[in-house]
């Protein structure tokens, strides 16, 4: 197995099943209202919908940087978009970062090993950094999401 292909098998474990750790980001979001999702049990903290957004954000981020695109700064309004109201809406934000985990390995897909040492544009970091990065975004605010669930 080459090294892509246990980037990519990392990915899914962290993001969809069989986390070394603990439960993947999408059996954490299992079973979540949207009113769950939209509450602040703990004061001044980010929602489980803000994060699940903001999760969705940087695997979009990630997925541009890797096929070279200079994404450098992110407004707050779409580093941590504001939760929205409602069942449907809960559902169509899980829908966004299931759809922004599948670009980021569509665009993993397009790369070749040598690549991986690379940074994708001048003074950014390697696309394996930022590949790891984004697996250990899932995961620590999977940790978060988990907490706030039980609040």
């Amino acid at each position: 197995m080459g090294e892509l292909e246990r980037i990519r098998d990392q990915f899914e474990r962290s993001f969809k099943r069989e986390s070394w750790h603990g439960p993947s980001v999408l059996e954490v979001l299992e079973g979540i209202t949207a009113d769950q999702a939209a509450a602040r049990p703990i004061r001044d903290a980010h929602s489980i919908w803000e994060i699940t957004l903001h999760m969705a954000t940087w695997k979009s981020v990630v997925a541009r940087r890797v096929r070279g695109e200079v994404v450098v700064n992110i407004p707050e309004d779409e580093n941590f978009p504001p939760a929205g109201k409602g069942p449907a809406e809960w559902a169509a934000a899980v829908e966004r970062l299931e759809a922004a985990h599948a670009d980021l390995l569509a665009a993993l897909g397009t790369l070749r090993e040598d690549q991986l040492d690379q940074p994708p544009y001048p003074k950014a970091s390697s696309r394996y950094v930022q590949l790891h990065g984004a697996i250990q975004h899932d995961l620590y605010h999977a940790g978060q999401i988990a907490v706030l669930k039980k609040g």
